[in-house]
């Protein structure tokens, strides 16, 4: 996805329906955690692991 926000919406839509942490998203949905975390930072995101969200 190249939105950033459009992204945003979408992980975090998914991690408060379907996943617990950021670690089973990444690994369900085959995604680099490290580079998901940057590229949502860059957008001004920051994960938030005791909400399981990105604000």
């Amino acid at each position: 996805m190249k939105d950033p926000f459009m992204l945003y919406s979408a992980v975090n839509m998914k991690l408060r329906d379907q996943y617990s942490n950021l670690d089973d998203y990444c690994k369900s949905e085959g995604m680099d955690k490290e580079e998901l975390i940057a590229t949502l930072k860059n957008a001004g995101f920051d994960y938030m692991p005791e909400i399981n969200q990105f604000r």
